[in-house]
């Protein structure tokens, strides 16, 4: 039986079998870290719970508008007035099924068959995967500590082709937790809007930054693409909500596309999502934000002693992305002893990088220091007998 050409960009998500077998250890009694899964262990905060749970009880259980509630829309774009300093009209703002709705939509509006993306290499997988699915043809840019892990005016230049379309961004990243901060961001849409390509921002991260201040591409570069999502800042994944920031010009394309591939967000869903920005839930992500920073400065810490520390700790998001090739060159076969032999699970990082992927892991830090160190602990006796077959 065959199947459409366009899967053969799509290639496998590598930490989902990491995680099956992980929950197999488990369920078997062992003891397993998981530090694979980029969704901390904190609980959806109680006032968006308890806003779904009113939404439910009060019947709202029907179809929204194909952009969204009016209501969450206009929440958003207080959301960017206030935090950012920027007017952002809620007409530009589509709330999505998940961030993933939003780039599906993103990536049927702005590519088609034949066009080129420019995105960094290291990437979130997804991204590229999109973008393929519009038949886009993919030039993933090897980044690294010279750039900051993220694409830079320079690159934008270099790169760029005469059938290049659309560059791609994500700050803070996934997975190298790095960010761009305001000139550089304006640099790359002004390199972008000189070759007259479109530019997109993944920015679900936002939020949950610790060295520099958040930022959004909205403030910066108006013309820009913006993804965002409650599922991380926010403790909404399961929820499934994101949203798109888009061009006046772009808002009637994208409602005709919505109202055909997913017709609305989920209704219950919307209206917890307005709790999201109330004071009480504020301070509840604040805090959950420094104890983010507190165990991403655990975790540098522990794996400093251990000569293994990034020497450009992540700015943001809850991941360290690390070189292993002191150890290893094959980070799938790395991944999976270390759960064998030390019940720690992590992220092979081939699942993010076309180029040198078989030489990193990303390690998420989402559980707390106590789990941590005690990570650390396993993972010393684990490269120490490495070190002694080497």
């Amino acid at each position: 039986m065959s199947w459409s050409s366009r899967l053969e960009g799509v290639a496998p998500f590598r930490v989902m079998n990491l995680l099956e077998a992980a929950q197999a250890r488990e369920a078997a009694g062992h003891d397993v870290i998981h530090l694979e899964i980029g969704e901390p262990d904190f609980p959806t905060p109680a006032p968006i719970v308890e806003a779904g749970q009113q939404a439910l009880n009060a019947g709202h259980t029907r179809y929204t508008p194909a952009a969204g509630l009016p209501a969450l829309r206009e929440a958003i774009a207080a959301h960017y007035a206030e935090c950012f300093g920027v007017s952002v009209a809620p007409e530009r703002i589509l709330v999505t099924p998940g961030a993933s709705g939003a780039l599906l939509l993103a990536s049927q509006l702005l590519v088609e068959s034949g066009d080129r993306v420019l995105m960094a290499d290291p990437t979130y997988p997804c991204n590229r995967h999109f973008m393929a699915l519009a038949g886009a043809a993919i030039d993933a840019v090897p980044v690294g500590e010279e750039s900051g892990w993220q694409l830079d005016a320079g690159l934008v230049a270099t790169h760029w082709r005469e059938d290049t379309r659309l560059a791609m961004l994500a700050t803070p990243s996934n997975p190298t937790g790095h960010m761009l901060n305001a000139d550089q961001l304006g640099d790359v849409a002004g390199a972008v809007a000189e070759r007259g390509g479109h530019l997109l921002v993944d920015e679900i991260y936002q939020g949950l930054s610790y060295d520099l201040a958040p930022l959004s591409a909205a403030s910066v570069a108006p013309g820009a693409f913006v993804v965002n999502s409650f599922s991380k800042y926010f403790g909404m994944t399961g929820w499934r909500l994101g949203w798109l920031v888009a061009p006046e010009a772009a808002v009637e394309p994208l409602s005709r596309l919505a109202q055909n591939v997913f017709l609305a967000a989920s209704t219950p869903a919307q209206h917890a999502a307005l709790a999201a920005f109330c004071p009480e839930c504020r301070d509840i992500l604040e805090q959950r934000r420094i104890e983010l920073q507190r165990r991403r400065d655990a975790l540098l810490d522990g794996l400093a002693s251990l000569g293994l520390a990034p020497s450009l700790p992540p700015q943001g998001a809850f991941y360290l992305w690390l070189d292993i090739s002191r150890y290893s060159s094959d980070s799938e076969a790395f991944c999976r002893q270390l759960l064998e032999e030390e019940n720690i699970a992590i992220t092979p990082g081939t699942d993010f990088a076309l180029q040198g992927g078989e030489r990193h892991v990303r390690i998420a830090f989402t559980t707390d220091v106590g789990r941590l160190e005690e990570a650390v602990g396993r993972l010393e006796r684990f490269l120490a007998r490495r070190k002694g077959t080497r």
